[in-house]
């Protein structure tokens, strides 16, 4: 099984627009061919980063198709690979994040050298007690990845970012809504 990204810009970017793509997805990956990982939502609502682990790109692909109704784009599936989390984890915790940061990383740099660069700048993060690094989704073919994070404000994160010396190419408040597979 394998893990991919899918972009989605609600239909109406407002609360029941997120909640209707929530709920589209919800119906989607609830098969054997894929499964919703985490979903999360933009503070604006005019974006959703849902995560799928599933068995081929097709597979994702179709949970990404099942929320076209409902959305007024729909960008992947990507295969990511995740970074600084262990998926059971996510998959027990389903842990909302309070940031969400973009970088579009530049075409020179090898998967092996952003995982390298990863894990030297890791302990650098200690600089901004403030900040929680949580995770990170890249891209397989490298060209963005994810990052996730747990701060008092978007200053906090900027202040992270430059402590790992990793810039911002994007920056989401995260929180207005999260998808809740457990049926509670």
């Amino acid at each position: 099984m394998s893990l991919f990204l899918l972009e989605i810009a609600p239909s109406s970017a407002t609360r029941e627009g997120s909640q209707a793509v929530l709920d589209a997805l919800l119906g989607a990956g609830d098969g054997e061919a894929a499964e919703i990982i985490e979903s999360q939502v933009a503070a604006d609502h005019s974006r959703l980063f849902t995560v799928v682990e599933a068995g081929s790109a097709k597979a994702a692909a179709a949970v990404g198709e099942a929320v076209r109704e409902v959305a007024e784009e729909v960008q992947g599936p990507d295969e990511v690979r995740l970074v600084g989390a262990e998926l059971e984890e996510i998959k027990a915790l389903r842990r909302g994040a309070g940031y969400l940061v973009e970088w579009d990383i530049p075409a020179e740099i090898t998967m092996d050298q952003y995982l390298a660069r990863k894990k030297a700048n890791a302990p650098k993060y200690a600089e901004v007690p403030e900040t929680s690094f949580l995770r990170t989704y890249v891209r397989e073919d490298t060209a963005k990845c994810l990052c996730f994070y747990d701060a008092p404000d978007e200053d906090a994160v900027v202040r992270a970012r430059e402590a790992v010396s990793t810039p911002i190419d994007r920056i989401w408040a995260l929180g207005a809504i999260e998808l809740d597979t457990t049926g509670a």
